[in-house]
């Protein structure tokens, strides 16, 4: 089996296996205990902190350790939102992760805030003219995500940030796709708030962290015992803020390597050049030719019908989804493609293959030819 599902886990990394081991077998104590097994754990969750802000180049206190991105992504928004005292008014783009929407749709039902949303082109970039609209003085939070889970396009977070700060408003990012693809201390300059997951990076599930910056505040989610600063409280665990940690520096590591970055060009254009020789309609790409990163490559096929594709890829060997996991079971089309304006019929057949850099390049031949022979044998 070639596995292509990285988006919505990555397999864990073993140079994160071998920092985390130790933590969860002999060096298990409460960081907040005094003893010596207890500021054992607490040393290794101090230097998981500091080195992922040295990551992303902001101040260790900015950082907070979270059960994943969604976790990260409401304390962001509800957090900021409730702590502004501003206009009750919500943006967020029009494809964003369920965790934000969802979070955006807490505040109106439960607080009375108005969720406005940016719409997307065809290519899933955001409309800059329609944002500068909507983003006004009386928005207490902007959310866009830096990469799209499901067709891998690329936003223009600066830009969106400008019209944020323009207006006084705290600008959030979910980064969790584009960790391992993108420079994350970039993206971190450019925003007030940002959602990174471990499980998509090769750390552990039920991981993830939350960069806030100490210039706003925020009202923390969970309340109990007041760890990391208030903000996040509940026993902290060394062994998930380690492995996320070490993961970001591996994941640094390989994209200045360079490793990986042909990968997504290749598979897009080699599917294409394939099918397209094979018949005239087989495939289109979908998300931004150009802006996209490397590590997602997204297809719908007009001339093959609902999921054939997915089952047939998986008795070929190759493992694959249509888009998030978090939608999986919901026999709807997917929301991002119907928000770029793909109809529900043609949305249907979505297929994401989605990797790491550390894909052997013999493997991506593998699934290519797979893709062609499949989409060849099933279309109508």
């Amino acid at each position: 089996m070639i596995y292509m599902d990285a988006a919505s886990t990555a397999p864990a990394r073993q140079e994160v296996l071998d920092l985390v081991t130790p933590l969860l077998t002999s060096n298990f104590g409460n960081p907040a205990s005094l003893h010596e097994l207890g500021q054992q754990a607490k040393r290794a969750n101090d230097w998981a902190r500091t080195q992922v802000a040295a990551s992303l180049d902001v101040q260790s206190g900015e950082i907070y350790f979270t059960s994943g991105g969604t976790e990260a992504d409401n304390t962001a928004i509800i957090g900021a939102a409730l702590a502004r005292p501003r206009g009750k008014v919500v943006v967020t783009s029009s494809i964003e992760h369920s965790a934000v929407l969802e979070a955006c749709a807490y505040l109106v039902q439960f607080h009375g805030f108005e969720h406005r949303e940016i719409p997307v082109d065809r290519t899933g970039l955001v409309d800059l003219i329609q944002a500068a609209k909507l983003i006004d003085e009386h928005v207490a939070v902007v959310s866009v995500m830096a990469v799209n889970n499901e067709v891998g396009t690329i936003q223009p977070i600066a830009q969106v940030s400008e019209l944020a700060r323009a207006a006084g408003a705290v600008m959030h990012s979910d980064a969790v796709q584009a960790a391992g693809w993108l420079d994350l201390a970039v993206i971190a300059s450019h925003v007030d708030a940002m959602s990174l997951s471990g499980h998509k990076i090769g750390a552990l599930k039920g991981s993830g962290l939350l960069y806030f910056s100490n210039q706003y505040p925020v009202v923390p989610l969970l309340h109990g015992g007041g760890q990391q600063g208030g903000m996040r409280s509940g026993t902290e665990n060394p062994a998930a803020a380690v492995g996320i940690a070490r993961a970001l520096q591996v994941c640094a590591e390989q994209r200045a390597s360079g490793v990986g970055d042909g990968y997504g060009k290749y598979l897009i254009e080699r599917i294409t050049k394939d099918l397209d020789a094979k018949g005239e309609g087989l495939v289109q790409l979908t998300g931004h030719d150009q802006q996209r990163v490397g590590g997602i490559v997204s297809f719908v096929f007009p001339r093959t019908a609902g999921e054939t594709v997915l089952i047939e890829l998986e008795r070929r060997g190759v493992l694959c989804s249509s888009g998030s996991a978090c939608s999986a079971g919901n026999t709807d089309p997917s929301a991002v493609l119907t928000a770029m304006g793909y109809e529900a019929e043609l949305a249907h057949t979505a297929v994401r293959l989605s990797f790491t850099r550390g894909i052997k390049e013999n493997e991506l031949s593998q699934v290519a030819s797979a893709v062609v022979a499949t989409v060849t044998g099933l279309a109508v």
